[in-house]
């Protein structure tokens, strides 16, 4: 899997980091990271915080800059680019945060059209039609017209998943999406996104202290330690049988 070279993507490559360096300040958070995700798969990131999981969504979305390395989504250089290329090459990915982060002046309907209409130059008719069949995948056709304060917390991650999804991204990445919600709201939301694993060929990019969740849903799981993949493989190898100590000593510890 890593590589030493920068040579051009392959046909089975949707997204493509290498060699890619993040530092803040003096801490190294990608060390040289080489890794790649085909189209359609499903691949969960583990690992103790601090060892760059997040980071690299982080910089999928264009909320942060590597600091050496490229980094190219569906054959196309995201890293680096121009800023004009990265708004397009954005466009291929959506996002779902630990917080909500919803509008709260705004409707569900609304939050969830705003995007497709903005970014993607929807008619307002397509963009409430495309909303109104994602509420109903989400089980929130009923809510359409409520203010992001009248759901619970629960209701609200569907709903940013909704808004995600709207915008008929390639690659969803997500972010401890379950990190901010009551224990009794976790399974509802992990519900949505395995149908949404099972039903679509969506690529999918998961971050998530949920173990069983990433054994259901994962084609492949990669454990991250110092900012580097130190073991990957499918699922039921590396939960039921991972080759290196610090693998098998962080699975003792969250399992």
């Amino acid at each position: 899997m890593p590589a030493e070279t920068d040579p051009a993507p392959q046909n089975d490559e949707l997204i493509r980091f290498t060699n890619v360096t993040k530092r803040f300040g003096d801490n190294t958070v990608l060390d040289d990271l080489c890794f790649s995700v085909s189209p359609g798969k499903h691949v969960t990131l583990i690992g103790p915080s601090g060892s760059g999981k997040t980071t690299i969504l982080r910089l999928l979305m264009t909320l942060t800059r590597p600091d050496s390395g490229t980094i190219d989504v569906d054959g196309a250089r995201l890293f680096p680019a121009d800023e004009r290329q990265r708004r397009e090459v954005r466009k291929k990915i959506g996002m779902v945060f630990q917080q909500f982060n919803l509008f709260p002046n705004m409707t569900v309907l609304r939050n969830i059209t705003e995007a497709p209409v903005r970014v993607l130059g929807l008619s307002k008719d397509e963009a409430e039609e495309r909303a109104r069949g994602l509420l109903d995948l989400v089980g929130l056709a009923d809510r359409a017209g409520a203010r992001p304060s009248q759901l619970s917390g629960g209701q609200q991650q569907r709903v940013a998943i909704a808004r995600a999804l709207a915008m008929r991204p390639q690659v969803l990445l997500l972010d401890e999406v379950t990190s901010a919600l009551d224990p009794e709201l976790v399974a509802g939301v992990l519900d949505v996104l395995r149908d949404i694993a099972r039903t679509t060929d969506i690529t999918m990019l998961c971050v998530t202290h949920e173990m069983n969740f990433a054994r259901d849903i994962s084609d492949e799981v990669l454990m991250f330690d110092s900012g580097k993949v130190i073991e990957s493989g499918p699922p039921e190898k590396m939960f039921s049988e991972p080759e290196h100590d610090r693998t098998r000593e962080f699975l003792g510890a969250v399992l």
